[in-house]
């Protein structure tokens, strides 16, 4: 087993870091007031190669492997966990869009969303579902030339600033469940949308919101994978995404706790630094190895997606265990700087209501808790 990057995987990663740095973090706390990502910063991820970098050259990526994509967005995430968002809708996005969207409008959107000229969103969740994904209301009826939609989706990230969503709509019977699900690709300035936005604890920048369907036409063209079949097909794909987003989470927890080694090591107290005590550096110890641990699991699952392996499980733990371990470091972190860290002179503050929507959003903690319980008893029939 290899624990080493190759010199390209050394080189994509540094080119990463430095844009972070330089780029990225000077504007994380003002991106967290004004509710708005920068569309400046996501071309210039786009113009470097950082958005859905594992999509082939033919289609704008760079075909690196599933696990650079990875490396990639703890980079960015470590400077600022919303604009890391960029990396994981174009990464979730254009692997569907590649699956199950005609070669035509593939080509259309894929190489704009590596570009960071679009940015593509997922709308699946309704105000009656939450973490039962499979009982959507929202209808998709047929008419001449494709589909009219029409209902509610809410909670749904880049509601208002998206330039496509992909919509799961019901097109077969209401009590069908998964079986009667089919997916779309919306242009968000169609006639027959409206989106509202919520006034959340975090994540702002990225900002979360409904959005309202009457009579919305969809060529019959912007359809996605198999009609009544997308739930199944299309779901596929979070397996990828959950694997990004424990290291999304893992990366604002690494950043913090190194700056917390640091600070321990410069503070004074009693005329001592407080590194000298283990009431201190007990914790960040511990701190460090369960981050250490999780982050070998995310990179392993990404490594199984490369090598077209089984990996359900696995990406349900990432999704489940290190969002929760992410907001508990950067908590302990914001303790040991004591009342400096509560203030907001430090980033501890909005890295704790950033990290903690991941708790709730793409699948909560119990819903992937069942899913590693269905896969293991599965394994031991």
């Amino acid at each position: 087993m290899d624990f080493s990057l190759s010199e390209d995987q050394q080189s994509i990663l540094e080119a990463a870091r430095q844009f972070s740095v330089n780029e990225v973090a000077p504007g994380y706390q003002a991106r967290d007031k004004s509710g708005q990502f920068s569309r400046d910063l996501t071309r210039k991820m786009g113009a470097l190669g950082l958005i859905a970098s594992e999509q082939p050259e033919e289609l704008g990526g760079s075909g690196v492997d599933h696990l650079t994509t990875g490396l990639i967005i703890e980079a960015i995430a470590a400077n600022d966990f919303n604009m890391a968002y960029v990396q994981l809708l174009g990464s979730l996005n254009s692997q569907i869009l590649a699956g199950y969207a005609s070669p035509e409008l593939a080509q259309k959107w894929i190489p704009r969303i590596c570009a960071g000229e679009a940015i593509l969103g997922v709308a699946l969740t309704e105000p009656g579902g939450g973490s039962d994904a499979a009982n959507l209301q929202l209808k998709a009826r047929k008419t001449d030339g494709g589909f009219l939609l029409n209902g509610e989706k809410t909670s749904i990230s880049m509601a208002d600033q998206a330039d496509i969503m992909i919509v799961f709509a019901r097109t077969g019977a209401t009590d069908s469940r998964a079986r009667g699900v089919s997916a779309f690709l919306v242009e968000m300035n169609w006639d027959g949308i409206e989106v509202g936005r919520f006034d959340d604890l975090g994540q702002r920048c990225i900002g979360r919101g409904s959005i309202f369907f009457d009579d919305c036409f969809v060529p019959a063209d912007h359809q996605l994978g198999e009609e009544n079949k997308a739930f199944s097909q299309v779901m596929e794909g979070f397996d990828f995404s959950r694997a990004l987003i424990g290291l999304q989470c893992l990366a604002v927890a690494s950043q913090s706790l190194d700056e917390t080694w640091s600070y321990v090591q410069q503070r004074e107290a009693f005329g001592r630094p407080i590194s000298v005590n283990q009431g201190v550096t007990f914790p960040l110890a511990e701190a460090q190895t369960y981050l250490d641990a999780a982050r070998l699991l995310c990179q392993k699952t990404l490594w199984l997606k490369d090598q077209g392996l089984p990996h359900t499980k696995e990406a349900a733990m990432c999704k489940w265990w290190p969002p929760k371990l992410a907001f508990e470091i950067v908590h302990q972190c914001l303790l040991l700087h004591g009342h400096g860290g509560y203030g907001k002179d430090y980033l501890f503050e909005q890295r704790l209501r950033d990290v903690l929507g991941l708790q709730i959003g793409d699948g909560t903690a119990q819903i992937m808790k069942m899913i590693i319980a269905r896969e293991k008893l599965g394994e031991n029939q």
